[in-house]
C-alpha cells in the first residue's frame, strides 16, 4: 500500500496526529476500503512520508492493535485483524461520523448558522470531492 496516500493529517488541527492516524484507519476498515489481511504501512514508511515522528506513528499502530483492527506479525508487516472482512454496517458507520457531525453542529451554532445554511454547505463539500 502507498504510504502517501495511506491516511492524511492536519497538521493545523487541535487534534493530536497520531488521533487523527487512528481515527482514519478506523474509518477505512469500518468501510470496507480495507479488510481483513491487507498490509499496512510500517511505522518507518508512513512516518516518513507524513514527516512526522516514527514514535507517533508507532503509538497510533499500538492503540490500533489493542482495539483488535490491526494485527501485529512477526517479522512482517502489521495487517488488518481477521474479523473485518467486510464493511461495517451502515448504522455503525453512522455512529462513526456522529461525533464529526455533532462539533459541526455546535459550531455552526456558534456562527449563529441557520440549519439551511449549514446543510447547503454540508451538501457542497460532500458533492466537491464526490467520484
Amino acid at each position: 500500500m502507498d504510504p502517501t496516500h495511506f491516511v492524511h493529517i492536519n497538521t493545523g488541527s487541535t487534534e493530536p496526529i497520531y488521533r487523527q492516524l487512528i481515527e482514519q484507519v478506523k474509518r477505512r476498515v469500518a468501510a470496507g476500503q480495507l479488510k481483513a489481511g491487507d498490509e499496512i504501512p510500517s511505522v518507518r514508511e508512513l512516518a516518513q512520508a507524513l514527516a512526522v515522528h516514527p514514535m507517533t506513528v508507532s503509538k497510533a499502530y499500538s492503540q490500533l492493535e489493542s482495539d483488535g483492527v490491526l494485527e501485529r506479525r512477526r517479522g512482517l508487516s502489521m495487517v488488518v485483524a481477521a474479523q473485518h472482512q467486510q464493511a461495517q454496517p451502515t448504522a455503525d458507520r453512522v455512529e462513526l461520523l456522529r461525533p464529526t457531525l455533532e462539533k459541526a453542529a455546535a459550531e455552526a451554532r456558534q456562527l449563529q448558522l441557520s440549519k439551511a445554511q449549514a446543510v447547503a454547505l454540508f451538501k457542497t463539500i460532500l458533492d466537491e470531492n464526490a467520484p
